[in-house]
């Protein structure tokens, strides 16, 4: 788990906007994508209410560069002064460009303008990726966490 600290927003062409019920069909389709890649063991929801309920709920940021949108994020509404970010979603064509550090920066400063007081967010420690841009944007390593499947 990471906590946010210092905000700082990367410079990437586009601009944040949140999400709308019009990118459904997108949202839907990048979530079930993004389920497939970092967690394809874990139970599955149906990407569309999941993406139904980002969307109607103002949730969900989208980075849009050259009029097409290239990332997601989204974040919770703050609770007990913290929201959490997640997911983040580039899709693969679009990766390598920055997007995902900016969409995430948009979405932990929703979260911050929206009342909370720490903004948080999970990352897989084998995705250095990941990892790295979450703390050149800001955030701080707080805690490692376990995820176990136990059977019988």
């Amino acid at each position: 788990m990471y906590v946010l600290g210092t905000l700082r927003k990367p410079e990437v062409p586009g601009t944040a906007r949140r999400g709308t019920p019009a990118d459904l069909d997108l949202v839907a389709s990048w979530l079930g994508a993004f389920h497939d890649e970092a967690t394809p063991t874990a139970a599955v929801e149906d990407d569309y209410e999941v993406a139904h309920r980002l969307l109607v709920g103002r949730r969900l940021w989208m980075w849009e560069a050259y009029g097409e949108p290239v990332a997601l994020a989204a974040v919770t509404t703050p609770a007990a002064g913290a929201a959490r970010v997640g997911p983040v979603c580039t899709p693969p064509a679009q990766r390598r460009r920055g997007y995902g550090a900016v969409v995430a920066a948009s979405a932990s400063a929703a979260g911050r303008e929206e009342g909370a007081d720490g903004v948080v967010l999970y990352a897989d420690l084998a995705n250095r990726t990941s990892n790295s841009i979450y703390q050149a944007i800001g955030y701080r390593p707080d805690h490692d966490a376990g995820e176990w499947d136990l059977v019988r």
